[in-house]
């Protein structure tokens, strides 16, 4: 799977293409509907503070689920695929909105007054909790603090 090996490889684990890139969300189609291996899941959630029954339940699997994935190194279907590259993604724009990896981790685990008193990463087993949190940090990014 050559797309997710460029993806994955980088040494800073960010994706390498611009963002509003026609060509990079081509690829991203493409890897979604390939399946990301367990391999390059394993890449994303080395970069992230998430345990396995966090990501259990971000992928929507049992814990038992996600180990046969790992011992048999299966592809992940379409749906989880995409999750993963969601929060892939989401954990580099925090990142870069942080500038730290420690404190976006520490926000992250942290009660949001925004958010209704929620900690962000409790409601990334949703596109819409993802897409709450991406905007949250685009707030903080442009100094818009509820």
């Amino acid at each position: 799977m050559a797309t997710a090996e460029k993806l994955f490889d980088n040494k800073r684990g960010s994706i390498s293409y611009s963002w509003n890139d026609d060509k990079r969300s081509y690829r991203l189609i493409k890897l979604v509907r390939e399946g990301i291996s367990y391999v390059n899941f394993v890449k994303v959630s080395n970069h992230a503070p998430f345990t396995v029954k966090e990501w259990a339940i971000y992928l929507n699997l049992s814990i038992r689920t996600l180990e046969r994935y790992r011992e048999e190194n299966r592809v992940f279907r379409q749906e989880q695929s995409e999750r993963i590259l969601s929060i892939y993604q989401l954990l580099n724009y925090g990142q870069s909105v942080f500038g730290n990896k420690e404190h976006f981790f520490d926000w992250m685990g942290s009660e949001n007054i925004a958010l209704g008193g929620i900690r962000p990463k409790d409601i990334l087993d949703t596109s819409i909790g993802i897409d709450m949190v991406r905007d949250e940090l685009g707030r903080i990014e442009h100094g818009v603090l509820a």
